[in-house]
């Protein structure tokens, strides 16, 4: 059973880029119904269990939500520029990286000079890793790939600060769960209204087929929670990691988003290189 619980998160986060790309729209529409379908978890989540949370922590927790949403955004427009099979593991690299970082020198992670030798070999593979996953062979592609980058790389801080900020609070994960959720939905919402000038996005289909996609990340980002309690941090963390291959890989055999040879050989070496890098930070602690 806890095998199960630790896979869901994987499964979720992996095929949830291939829905949203699935169910189409724009950004805004991608963003708004996230955020919707996160909240509805959320708020099941706070009736079921009614954690105390305090003032502080409701407002850093929901702060941390509302960056999640600009790294989104990033993502959803990377997608239709870039494709998921090129988005993902950019993405995925980008963020271990970062939060890796924050970690060391926000928290003090890696204490030891041997962790530290290890940790940063880490992130030198999964650099590497990124690299080779952005090679392309056509020039329509690089410039696709160019497109979606400069909107990505920046975006991406939004992801290091979700990851960072709950580190800065003493609550359980179940206790900011809510809070993160409403954080995601209030940014949705404001993004919806000024990215979809206006009103428009709330009145599309898709905005609401979309809400979809949020409810499934929001189930997975609480499994992930659950997992952690029962496997612990560092095999749940090792576990999430298959989501950026399920993701990567869907891009191509579901999207049907194509590769040549040479691209699909590099993808996927420097997709492994990203998840060996992302198991040897996870039990560094």
């Amino acid at each position: 059973m806890n095998l199960v619980i630790a896979l869901l998160p994987a499964l979720g986060w992996g095929l949830n880029p291939l829905l949203i790309s699935k169910i189409g729209g724009k950004p805004v529409n991608q963003t708004l119904g996230t955020g919707i379908g996160a909240l509805i978890v959320g708020i099941i989540v706070q009736m079921m269990y009614t954690p105390h949370v305090a003032t502080s922590t409701f407002i850093l927790s929901a702060f941390s939500g509302a960056f999640w949403v600009l790294g989104q955004i990033g993502q959803y427009t990377a997608y239709s520029r870039m494709g998921v099979s090129s988005t993902m593991p950019i993405s995925t690299g980008v963020q271990l990286v970062g939060t890796s970082v924050i970690g060391v020198l926000m928290f003090g992670e890696w204490s030891g000079v041997g962790a530290k030798i290890v940790g940063f070999a880490a992130i030198i593979l999964m650099i590497i890793g990124v690299t080779m996953t952005a090679v392309t062979d056509n020039s329509e592609s690089r410039a696709g790939l160019a497109s979606g980058l400069a909107v990505l790389l920046p975006t991406t801080v939004g992801y290091w600060i979700y990851s960072a900020l709950p580190k800065a609070v003493s609550a359980s994960g179940v206790a900011i769960f809510f809070p993160q959720m409403l954080g995601m939905c209030l940014a949705a919402l404001l993004y919806a209204l000024i990215g979809g000038k206006g009103l428009s996005a709330f009145k599309e289909r898709t905005s609401w087929l979309n809400a979809s996609a949020g409810m499934i990340f929001g189930v997975s980002a609480l499994a992930y929670i659950f997992s952690a309690k029962a496997n612990g941090v560092a095999t749940a963390y090792v576990i999430t990691q298959l989501s950026v291959v399920i993701s990567t890989l869907g891009g191509m055999l579901v999207l049907h988003e194509h590769k040549t040879k040479r691209e699909l050989s590099l993808t996927l070496i420097g997709l492994g290189l990203i998840v060996v890098g992302s198991v040897m930070t996870a039990f560094l602690g």
